[in-house]
């Protein structure tokens, strides 16, 4: 079936099941960014494979909202499906809610699979819905019902995250999260977001691809934890190792009989975020629900002295590869023909020869020329380019270690270069810089520090419509929360011991992109009468493509911040190579 053929089957089957509108987000039942095959529901009705996105389809029309890292991929790839795209937070844009309120009729109903929707989308849908009388049908997954090939759900084997990397025990992690679930009043927990699992168990698995997670779910108790997962997925001696530090394992649909059997004398504690309307209608009615934010994304957040320890090393590993990647690929491309794809695959060979390298961390994105412009392309063999020795190739990658999880992005010159691309070049990396060498009072959130990436690219009249930072995992998912570095509301303050980005870019469409991207961990200054002054220390060890900038528009203090920054490179870096990668390296690192 092609996408027409998919959408008109979804309108005959909501109207079998008398339905006048069907909502299908991305996410899985525990509300991850990025999900296994078997939840890709959203890509397989639209066609649309960004990792973020709904798609609402009524009986007579059918949209996607998406936000701005996707407008130009979803403008292309929802062509000829009849589904209309909506432009998520541009001006006059509403809501999927607010355009269903609009267009359905009083006492319309609207249907989605309440396994795969949170408990706060559902009371915003109920809130924007409230005055049509609109009703709310959760649970038929009618996109089930329609994909005959569907795959299923992930059953991979989970394994140990040994301590002397992630540094603390998963006794003494639940120990930490018994003390804050007895400070809020809870004597259980329920935990489903798949990062804080693996992150609190010390276990990670393989159901996601470039995330080590395993599928499954989570109650703390005040002297039990339950790990409900399928029993395959656990060897007897992993199994022997959980239950003699009190995790008792159970069936993964054991989760609903514990809840439904909670009494009136129990506190569940959940965050609403995150946890599916499944679940939650399933707690006893009688049982307190305290709504809270996970009580392990905060302590996750905040790396501990090995895991800090630990990912220097782990930078230094991947700054290895990515500098080799850089002298290959600026020594080959006018020797032999590189294309997107070649030239994904050997970084990712560069990678492989780090020790103890998993995987990637995300779907590589190797644009060259417009193709850059997307801000999450994926290269594929009908539509990529081969790299020239001319203009701008954009790489934004990582890797996933034992030892930690990296992200980082060169825009790397691979010839000329007009005006205007060294222009937007060195805007990109003054708002880079400007982000890198900031002091500021204690108390900040990432919110309050965005306009310092974006503001010389404003004096432009340039911007980017996406966040300029977010947080990542140990071992983990690439993307992690709470802290992040967005022009929002985010009021998370930027605790020492976080993990940051640092990625201000340009996109033209049909023309190039350009971003530069650090990983940054938060780390004290100095303490005066004033109060204490925080600062980042950027842990990405790669040199910046000097043949991009244009000197002319750099303030001393800026150069003095690049000069300083690629003698810390080359330093890293150096006691690893031999003589012709050194003398490389120093040329891309020397002064200017």
């Amino acid at each position: 079936m092609n996408i027409r053929d998919r959408v008109e089957k979804l309108r005959q089957l909501m109207k079998e099941n008398q339905m006048h509108a069907y909502i299908v987000p991305s996410f899985d039942a525990h509300q991850s960014e990025y999900v296994a095959e078997h939840w890709k529901c959203r890509q397989w009705i639209s066609g649309f494979t960004g990792s973020a996105g709904t798609v609402v389809i009524t009986l007579e029309d059918a949209g996607l909202w998406t936000d701005g890292r996707y407008y130009i991929q979803a403008e292309k790839q929802l062509e000829g499906s009849e589904i209309r795209l909506f432009r998520m937070m541009e001006p006059g844009v509403p809501s999927y809610t607010e355009w269903l309120a609009d267009v359905l009729k009083e006492g319309s109903n609207v249907g989605f699979d309440g396994n795969v929707f949170s408990i706060d989308m559902v009371k915003k849908m109920e809130k924007d819905l409230k005055a049509k009388g609109i009703e709310l049908k959760m649970d038929k997954d009618l996109i089930g019902d329609l994909w005959e090939d569907r795959p299923e759900i992930p059953k991979g084997p989970i394994f140990t995250h040994d301590v002397k990397y992630a540094g603390k025990s998963r006794v003494e992690k639940l120990n930490e999260v018994r003390v804050e679930m007895k400070n809020k009043g809870a004597n259980y927990y329920i935990l489903t977001s798949l990062d804080d699992i693996a992150w609190l168990l010390n276990i990670r698995g393989a159901d996601v691809p470039n995330n080590p997670i395993a599928i499954a779910n989570v109650i703390v108790a005040e002297h039990k934890c339950y790990l409900f997962i399928d029993s395959c997925k656990v060897s007897p001696l992993i199994k022997l190792e959980l239950e003699a530090e009190g995790i008792e394992l159970k069936a993964s649909a054991e989760i609903q009989t514990l809840l439904e059997n909670l009494s009136e004398k129990d506190a569940v504690i959940l965050d609403t975020n995150k946890t599916n309307i499944r679940l939650y209608n399933a707690i006893n009615s009688n049982t307190k629900k305290i709504e809270s934010p996970n009580i392990t994304t905060k302590l996750k957040a905040i790396k501990n002295e090995v895991e800090i320890k630990n990912l220097k090393w782990c930078e230094i590993k991947d700054g290895l590869a990515m500098m080799k990647f850089i002298k290959w690929l600026k020594n080959s491309v006018d020797k032999t023909e590189i294309s997107e794809i070649i030239a994904e695959e050997r970084l990712e060979d560069f990678r492989r020869e780090q020790e103890g390298f998993v995987g990637p961390s995300f779907d590589t994105i190797a644009g060259y020329k417009e193709h850059a412009a997307m801000m999450h392309y994926k290269a594929n063999k009908e539509t990529q380019h081969t790299l020239k020795n001319e203009g701008l190739f954009l790489i934004d990658s990582g890797g996933q270690y034992y030892d930690g999880t990296t992200d980082i992005t060169r825009t790397i010159v691979l010839g000329r270069l007009s005006d205007e691309q060294k222009r937007d070049f060195t805007l990109v990396l003054k708002g880079f810089i400007a982000l890198s060498s900031v002091k500021y009072l204690y108390g900040a959130t990432g919110s309050n520090l965005d306009v310092l990436a974006r503001q010389p690219i404003w004096q432009y009249g340039l911007d980017y419509k996406c966040g300029t930072g977010h947080g990542v995992g140990f071992f983990l998912n690439v993307h992690e929360g709470p802290q992040s570095i967005r022009n929002d509301n985010n009021n998370v303050i930027l605790e020492k011991g976080m993990i940051i980005t640092n990625e201000p870019g340009i996109y033209l469409e049909g023309k190039y992109g350009i971003r530069i991207e650090n990983m940054m961990l938060v780390v004290e200054d100095e303490k005066t009468e004033f109060g204490q002054f925080m600062k980042f220390e950027a842990i990405t060890y790669c040199p910046i493509d000097l043949a991009g900038i244009n000197k002319e528009m750099l303030t001393e203090s800026e150069k003095q911040w690049l000069n300083n920054y690629h003698q810390e490179v080359y330093t890293k870096l150096v006691p690893y190579l031999n003589e012709e990668e050194r003398v490389w390296l120093k040329e891309e690192t020397r002064e200017i």
